[in-house]
Parts: C-alpha cells; sequence; structure tokens
C-alpha cells in the first residue's frame, strides 16, 4: 500500500495482479477515496463478464439503435469515468480489438465513440487487474505486449487474503 500512496499524486496507471478473491477491486476503490479524484466517479468494468460486442458497448459506448442502445445512445464507462478513476477488472481477458482500441485511450487521452462527431477527451485514472500471467498471454498473442507496458505505471502483487494479517482473525 505504500508503493501506491507514493503514486497517488501521480495519474500514472496501476497494474493489481492477484487470485481471484484478493480484494482487487476493493483495493482499487480504497485508492480511489485516498486519491484527489476521490469526489469524481469510480467506474468499474469486469473485462471478463461480456461478450466482445458488450464489452465493446460498456467500455466505448453506443450509437442509436446499436446493441443495448437507448433511443440516443449511451456513453461508455470510460467517458462515464472521466475527471474519476477507471477500474478495468480481469483485463487480461479484454479481446484484442479492444486491447487496441484502450491503448489509444490511453495514449491521447481521447475516446472514439461511435456516432460521435469527433474525439471525446477524458482525464481518467485507471486501475486495471488481472488474475492471469499477462507475459504468457503476450508469448501466446492473446494480450498487446505495448498495452500491457501502459498499464503496468506501478504494477502491485496483492497477496491471497488467508496470507495477509490484515484479514485474520
Amino acid at each position: 500500500m505504500e508503493a501506491a500512496k507514493r503514486v497517488l499524486p501521480h495519474d500514472i496507471p496501476i497494474l493489481l495482479l492477484g487470485e481471484t478473491g484478493t480484494g482487487k477491486e476493493l483495493f482499487a476503490r480504497a485508492l480511489h477515496a485516498a486519491s484527489e479524484r476521490a469526489d469524481k466517479p469510480f467506474v468499474a468494468v469486469n473485462c471478463a463478464s461480456m461478450p466482445e460486442a458488450e464489452i465493446q458497448n460498456e467500455l466505448f459506448g453506443s450509437r442509436p439503435g446499436g446493441i443495448a442502445a437507448t433511443a440516443g445512445g449511451q456513453p461508455g464507462k470510460i467517458v462515464q469515468a472521466d475527471g474519476g478513476m477507471l477500474f478495468l477488472d480481469e483485463i487480461g481477458d479484454l479481446p484484442s480489438a479492444l486491447q487496441a482500441r484502450l491503448l489509444h485511450v490511453l495514449e491521447e487521452r481521447e475516446v472514439i465513440a461511435p456516432g460521435a462527431e469527433g474525439p471525446i477527451k477524458v482525464d481518467i485514472r485507471l486501475v486495471s487487474a488481472t488474475h492471469c500471467k499477462l507475459e504468457e498471454k503476450i508469448r501466446r498473442g492473446e494480450f498487446r505486449e505495448d498495452l500491457f507496458y501502459r498499464l503496468q505505471g506501478l504494477m502491485l502483487t496483492l497477496p491471497r487474503l488467508a496470507d495477509r494479517a490484515d484479514m485474520r482473525a
């Protein structure tokens, strides 16, 4: 936690590693609450919980008449997190086409939303998490190496709950 506190004033991405159930989202919420962005949105998305078309709409928005769209379209979670923190859980399961779009968001600090007249500028703090070994996914061609390096401004491994002194009875 000390390393995380040191980087809080800087908007570098944080990658949380740990087994399922280690409290990665809870840790991200605590980081958000301790940050200068605490009064702004905390938006969480599980990248493993939806098919590619749905996760694309969830992150980047949908145009009017598109899948799961409202009459006027739906802004994506990235835009909804503007000014605050975006937490992407199970980032290792993000489809490769969406990895490229996320990389664009991180590099350019803008979203190209479906049906928008131009890019939408965003100011987000990204915290992502995974239980898998991203280096192995990179070797197998399942995860972009350039995105991996963008995600790990600070990489923290969270211990299993059974191994954490603060969680013992």
